[in-house]
């Protein structure tokens, strides 16, 4: 039997097996969207009629099962009853496959994610192919919801409240091996192996798994106050039930109905139905695109970088190398002695043992980082990034050294956060193969790389950067050579204005906690003294010169007497064991009422001016920008989304009232007149 349109197509074999391929026709993921769910469903009405001796569903796609269903659908979301609608013919479709009176299969391999996980969740077997490629989870709630097609609840019955719970509230995935240890999946087996291994299960069907004794009684109804109080507390600790409700509400929906089924999966379809019409949800899925558009910019595919060096192993330059060595790549790594690259080299250990695991792969990760404090290595290079002092007349030092002894071909990168471009090239004999390759600290963590293109950057070396960007799983963010390029210049003005509250007396724990509460991932004072107060005032000289921003005193003064931050051990505040010492303030000491929007109007206001000026080509790469680099409130969409909820007349007369009462630095950019 073929469907029509043809994503699936239905074979039965000598055995009486029923093969059912899911080939999406006009993608290149698999996606359940609402087409393919009608398909789907007429397909299960035809095996229901002529029952096979049992069912494989597995897909056609080299790049995985099913990744979720067609986030497309969501966006926007007209009504909460549109939403629901097109829930509940999902409930119902996996709810049909679940009744099959035959024994059913999913056939797994590379992702399967949300939907896709809900659909295998709704067969009576799951074995996945165990390889590095396989990836298994319920990551709903990065978009502000919760599984919806019945997942949340054959999932806690499959493995037990607190397995379940954790895997939907964390989005985590996981690998084939673990999926089995978990209880997710019967048999992880190789690809060779996985067509036999499916036949031989339905042929003689074992008994389905179930949870053990203890992981059942999680799910008791007199147990289930007593867990949902812990498991909201841990939830707490990482996300604000005001900025993100998803978790609160499917842990809600557990406690009350997890022991009747049917109201359960109502409860749940209404849940997910009123959250994604929510603001959350919705700016949670336009980033969802935001980042897709981000890793069109370039395919790693067309990647022809094999060999990088790095000069300057300092933190950034030692974790570039590190992250690059960990991707795959031969890694030659220099400084102007071996001492110096030694602390590098120990941190990229500690990297590749808590990401790799595997002994073997750890060691093949140690034997691409090679040491070269001699640079003997330079000449064979496909890409030389310096991450030296931010400092123009060392780097153009080290540029006329290195220049003569780089391939022809080969590209130069900078890792500078706030010198253009156009200052460091007019010492090189081919300035067109500089590029900026701005990285964020910590490199392992942060997804985002700015790529700064001068006014004398091919767009060849421009297009073969966001190709090695990508191949090293970094998101390229293209932006103009202008001083602090786009994150360094929008994020300082907030910093620095933290930094004059806390001039003016206001505690720096206030400060922190008004920014934390808006949203932003940590405080601006302790993220100040996390980058080091030396870089914020080497970066806050820079663009002041050319931004006409002004130092506060503060600042100077406590880099003077050496106090930098948490490497020095102390600054705003004490650091101890890597974190902040931070006081309780005295209960009768308020926030001044106008504190965060002094902070976070000249955010916007900066957002604005580069804009304005071209530094990103739209408003939706500088949103995204923000939030991948900073961790700018993604439930709020970035600086500029969050401007049009607030109105954009209604911000610019903010910043005007501001600037009448604190002076000019508050003045509203001509861009908000455009």
């Amino acid at each position: 039997m073929n469907s029509s349109p043809q994503d699936w197509k239905l074979d039965i074999d000598a055995e009486g097996i029923a093969w059912l391929k899911f080939d999406k026709q006009d993608g290149g993921t698999n996606v359940l969207s609402e087409s393919v769910l009608e398909q789907f469903v007429a397909i299960l009405t035809h095996l229901e009629q002529q029952p096979p001796q049992g069912l494989v569903i597995f897909s056609g796609k080299t790049n995985g099962f099913i990744a979720g269903a067609d986030v497309r659908a969501f966006s926007p979301m007209p009504s909460r009853e549109n939403a629901l609608a097109l829930i509940n013919r999902g409930q119902r479709a996996f709810d049909r496959l679940e009744a099959l009176p035959f024994p059913t299969l999913a056939m797994i391999h590379g992702f399967c994610l949300g939907g896709g996980l809900e659909l295998a969740l709704a067969c009576d077997y799951r074995i996945a192919q165990d390889d590095d490629s396989t990836r298994l989870g319920l990551p709903e709630v990065r978009l502000g919801i919760h599984p919806g097609f019945g997942g949340s609840v054959r999932c806690v019955h499959l493995l037990g409240a607190l397995k379940a719970m954790d895997l939907m509230l964390t989005g985590r995935t996981l690998a084939a091996r673990q999926a089995v240890r978990l209880g997710l999946v019967d048999y992880a087996v190789p690809a060779r192996q996985l067509r036999d291994a499916a036949k031989s299960m339905l042929l003689k069907p074992p008994a389905p798994h179930q949870p053990g004794r203890w992981d059942s009684l999680t799910n008791h109804r007199l147990l289930r106050p007593l867990l949902a109080p812990i498991l909201k507390r841990k939830v707490r600790a990482h996300a604000r039930p005001d900025h993100y409700p998803a978790p609160y509400k499917l842990i809600d929906v557990w406690e009350r109905y997890a022991d009747d089924r049917r109201r359960m999966l109502d409860a749940e379809a209404g849940s997910v139905a009123s959250l994604i019409t929510g603001s959350t949800a919705q700016n949670l899925v336009r980033v969802f695109f935001l980042q897709e558009r981000l890793k069109g910019l370039a395919r790693a595919a067309d990647n022809k970088v094999k060999h990088v060096h790095v000069i300057g192993a300092g933190v950034m330059g030692g974790d570039i190398a590190a992250w690059c060595a960990l991707s795959g790549f031969t890694v030659t790594l220099q400084d102007q002695s071996p001492e110096r690259i030694a602390p590098a080299m120990g941190r990229a250990a500690k990297l590749f043992k808590k990401r790799l695991k595997i002994p073997y792969r750890v060691t093949a990760a140690w034997d691409r980082l090679i040491p070269d404090h001699q640079g003997r290595y330079i000449e064979r290079a496909d890409i030389v990034i310096e991450a030296i002092f931010e400092d123009k007349e060392v780097k153009q030092k080290l540029y006329r050294d290195i220049e003569p002894r780089l391939r022809p071909d080969a590209l130069l990168a900078t890792n500078t956060s706030s010198i253009p471009l156009e200052e460091l090239a007019p010492v090189l004999q081919h300035p067109e193969r500089l590029v900026g390759l701005h990285f964020f600290n910590p490199v392992a963590k942060m997804q985002l790389v700015e790529i700064v293109h001068g006014k004398q950057t091919s767009e060849l070396v421009m297009q073969q950067t966001q190709a090695f960007t990508r191949a090293i799983d970094r998101l390229p963010l293209p932006v103009t050579s202008t001083p602090g390029f786009l994150v360094n210049r929008v994020l300082m003005p907030y910093l620095l204005e933290a930094v004059a509250l806390e001039t003016e007396g206001v505690p720096a724990v206030l400060i922190d906690r008004a920014a934390v509460e808006f949203g932003m991932p940590m405080g601006p004072i302790e993220l100040a003294d996390t980058v080091g107060l030396d870089v914020c005032l080497h970066v806050a000289g820079i663009l002041g010169s050319a931004l006409g921003l002004e130092v506060p005193e503060r600042l100077e003064e406590l880099v003077s007497e050496g106090c930098l931050g948490s490497k020095s051990g102390s600054g705003f505040y004490t650091w101890r064991k890597g974190k902040p010492v931070k006081p309780r303030p005295d209960a009768n000491r308020k926030l001044p009422a106008d504190a965060l929007d002094r902070m976070m109007m000249r955010l916007f206001n900066e957002a604005q001016a580069c804009l304005r000026e071209g530094v990103v080509s739209d408003a939706d790469l500088l949103d995204v920008g923000m939030i991948f680099a900073t961790g700018f409130a993604p439930f709020r969409g970035g600086p500029l989304q969050h401007i049009a909820t607030l109105g954009k007349e209604a911000t610019r007369q903010r910043l005007a009232e501001l600037a009448a009462r604190y002076g000019e630095r508050f003045t509203p950019d001509q861009g908000w007149n455009d």
